[in-house]
């Protein structure tokens, strides 16, 4: 569940990395060596498109930089990194999702998409995060 904290919607989430997931599918490693991080205090951030992550974390996960890529903040524009790919997981929903990186003075983000994939609105009433009412609460995918 969410919380309020100063008009923010707070959610725990946990990240892990992606390749470690497949390797762990395959019978490659065992549990305990999928890299994750459990974050409590991630921040629902409706105007970032993407999971943004600090520096440290992403370091923590081992993710692998793919691109760079023109991003928009209130600092103003410029090139971030962009690394692949993570599990997010939160309320027991999961999503695929690149990871650009902030500063590691910055919080988690949860962007627009990973909330779309995972089927989440945020309830501003609430303050947190709630399956889309229009689909009776349960994760659905539209294909159209």
């Amino acid at each position: 569940m969410g919380s309020e904290t100063m008009g923010r919607v707070i959610v725990a989430a946990t990240i892990e990395n992606l390749d470690d997931v497949g390797c762990l599918r395959r019978g490659l490693i065992p549990p305990d060596q999928v890299r994750r991080v459990e974050v409590p205090d991630a921040l629902i951030d409706t105007g970032a498109s993407i999971l943004s992550m600090p520096k440290r974390l992403i370091e923590r996960l081992g993710l692998t930089p793919l691109r760079t890529h023109l991003v928009r903040t209130s600092a103003g524009t410029r090139m971030a990194q962009v690394y692949g790919t993570v599990r997010l997981t939160i309320q027991g929903r999961d999503c695929p999702s690149d990871v650009a990186e902030v500063p590691d003075d910055c919080p988690v983000l949860v962007g627009q998409v990973p909330l779309e994939v995972m089927d989440f609105v945020v309830d501003p009433v609430g303050q947190r995060v709630i399956g889309n009412p229009a689909h009776g609460g349960e994760q659905v995918y539209e294909l159209y």
